[in-house]
């Protein structure tokens, strides 16, 4: 599968892998200046990017670098972004402070990551029952922690 990626603003930096395994694609700050995240706050953050991926059938998952959420207690606000296949705008990253410190985001750092993900187009049937199972409709925790 190919993505084609535009640039929204001149600063933007196209995604691109760390290393060769790496499983994602870094996505990169595009700010004019610093933006700083107290402990709490959430603020969208500018990628000054669009995609277009190749395929209908893909989503554009948008993930946390595991190094900023550890270190510093920022992640994602909404755990993993979705960008439709169909999505053209411009790209934001919505951001979180859960550490105890303020965060400063600067241009050109890389705060998410994005890996291509194939998904399912199901069929959408409704009916006024389901099969049994053995869980049924056993719900949270039901299944023990051991």
């Amino acid at each position: 599968m190919k993505i084609t990626f535009k640039k929204l603003d001149e600063k933007a930096v196209i995604p691109s892998r760390a290393t060769t395994g790496s499983a994602g694609l870094d996505i990169y700050a595009c700010l004019d200046s610093p933006v700083t995240l107290e402990s709490g706050e959430i603020k969208m953050i500018p990628t000054g990017l669009t995609a277009e991926p190749d395929e209908k059938d893909v989503a554009l998952l948008i993930y946390p670098r595991s190094g900023l959420s550890t270190k510093y207690g920022v992640t994602l606000a909404n755990c993993v972004g979705v960008v439709d296949s169909d999505y053209r705008g411009a790209w934001f990253i919505p951001l979180i402070n859960n550490g105890k410190s303020p965060f400063i985001v600067e241009n050109g750092m890389r705060i998410a990551q994005l890996i291509p993900t194939r998904i399912l187009i199901p069929e959408i049937e409704v009916s006024d029952c389901l099969s049994e199972t053995e869980r049924g409709s056993d719900g949270f925790g039901s299944s023990g922690i051991k």
